[in-house]
């Protein structure tokens, strides 16, 4: 009875080692669609390009509420949001070099102050000024499309500039909705914003990865 006791343990404690080997070389390899279709490097630069731009809206929209209101973290806030669109430059630069990332800086940074002048025209009810810098603030939208499009050839001139212009569309939205003191509408322009600059980010994102394969290999 002992001997057949102790086989019957060594039998069980076999079974216990061996079959978890077993189960591990028949499991079924995931689904197509579950398999990794992109590098760690890739997800983690798209990721990093998608929190930029989001950094740029949320500190665009703060920007706002502090200018509309003379609030006095409006200086603060708003060196916070140029400190963004460095940081955007530089995302760029191990691609394109400290020159076009410095050059990009410079012209979203254009883009803020600009901004900027155009709520405190939108504020004073000046409609000369407010005419003036809008056109600025679009031409340098353009100017935007023209320099990105000419780096890279994935990006399309004509789909960057609807993008940014839609995007200066939606700030106009937010500004007016402030003015108006329409609460609903500013939480529209911003949700639509989260949307679009997302967008944004990852038609830049996917064209950089696209045109440097080899930075991101797996």
């Amino acid at each position: 009875m002992k001997k057949l006791t102790k086989k019957f343990t060594v039998l069980l404690l076999s079974m216990v080692l061996i079959l978890p080997a077993i189960s591990v070389q028949a499991a079924p390899p995931p689904p197509p669609n579950q398999q990794q279709t992109m590098s760690e490097s890739a997800h983690q630069f798209k990721f990093n390009l998608r929190r930029l731009w989001m950094e740029h809206l949320i500190w665009t929209s703060r920007y706002i509420v502090s200018t509309e209101a003379n609030l006095p973290d409006k200086q603060v806030i708003l060196t916070r949001l140029l400190r963004n669109q460095d940081e955007i430059g530089n995302a760029i630069k191990p691609f394109y070099g400290e020159a076009a990332g410095n050059k990009l800086a410079k012209m979203l940074r254009e883009h803020i102050l600009l901004a900027g002048k155009v709520l405190e025209a939108a504020k004073a009810n000046n409609q000369a000024d407010l005419k003036k810098y809008n056109t600025a603030w679009f031409k340098n939208a353009d100017d935007m499309a023209t320099f990105l499009s000419g780096a890279n050839p994935n990006w399309d001139k004509n789909t960057l500039r609807q993008l940014l212009h839609a995007h200066l569309k939606m700030v106009t939205d937010s500004v007016t909705a402030r003015l108006k003191k329409d609460w609903n509408g500013d939480v529209r322009a911003f949700d639509e914003g989260e949307i679009h600059l997302m967008k944004i980010a990852d038609v830049l994102s996917e064209g950089i990865i696209k045109q440097f394969p080899q930075k991101f290999k797996f």
